[in-house]
């Protein structure tokens, strides 16, 4: 119960900072805004090219928009001292990043929602399995970028680069839950005739045990290094 209310402090801690500031929410949508309209000049004016595509722009602009988000969060808190006060405060490492991880996963799956009607107008994207699966999608994609995300954050803010080091660490370890949230964000927008969608969600489900699992035991000793 402790660790529980540890973690609901901090959340609630860094939702109030989030609100009261709202420079990464403006700025990480924005990113993503713009990136969406890029990637509909490049393909052209073809519907069909373009509505084929809208789950994989949907969520490139997502995870590049999370390496945005990601590194201004570990940006204020190296900025404020705060890695260093922690490592000599009492409270669990465990309780800092599953809160920390959580408000990122929860600040993705929002910027998702939002940017899902502006997939529709520009890609002419449909929701044939309904927006309810595509919000939960988007959480279980949101889980498996937030907790690698988090730990490389923590990492990439301790290093001068660290505006290049972080994608650099994040990219390759997040393809596997990457495929399977694009692929099931496809059957979501074009249709499930052959029900794959239950197989590709459960793979999203089992990354996501495995990232989240990992990465708490692993934040720890990067807190401590």
């Amino acid at each position: 119960m402790t660790l529980l209310r540890t973690i609901a402090t901090l959340v609630v801690k860094d939702l109030r900072l989030e609100w009261r500031s709202r420079a990464r929410v403006n700025s990480t949508l924005f990113f993503a805004l713009l990136t969406l309209f890029l990637f509909s000049f490049a393909s052209g004016p073809v519907h069909a090219i373009l509505a084929a595509n809208a789950p994989g722009y949907l969520w490139l602009a997502l995870l590049l928009a999370s390496v945005l988000a990601l590194g201004e969060s570990m940006r204020i808190e190296v900025e404020n001292d705060m890695l260093e006060a922690l490592r000599l405060s009492p409270v669990d490492a465990r309780a800092l990043f599953l809160a920390k991880a959580l408000v990122n996963a929860a600040f993705l799956t929002l910027l998702g929602v939002v940017l899902v009607p502006v997939v529709i107008a520009l890609y002419g994207a449909e929701l044939i399995l309904g927006l309810p699966r595509l919000v939960g999608t988007l959480g279980l994609g949101a889980l498996a970028v937030s907790a690698p995300g988090t730990l490389y954050a923590t990492i990439a803010a301790q290093a001068r680069a660290r505006d290049v080091l972080l994608p650099l660490l994040l990219f390759p370890v997040i393809v596997p839950g990457l495929l399977a949230s694009v692929r099931a964000t496809a059957l979501i927008m074009q249709g499930d005739p052959m029900n794959q969608i239950g197989s590709w969600t459960t793979l999203l489900v089992i990354f996501d045990g495995l990232y989240w699992l990992l990465c708490t035991v692993l934040y720890p000793r990067v807190i401590e290094e």
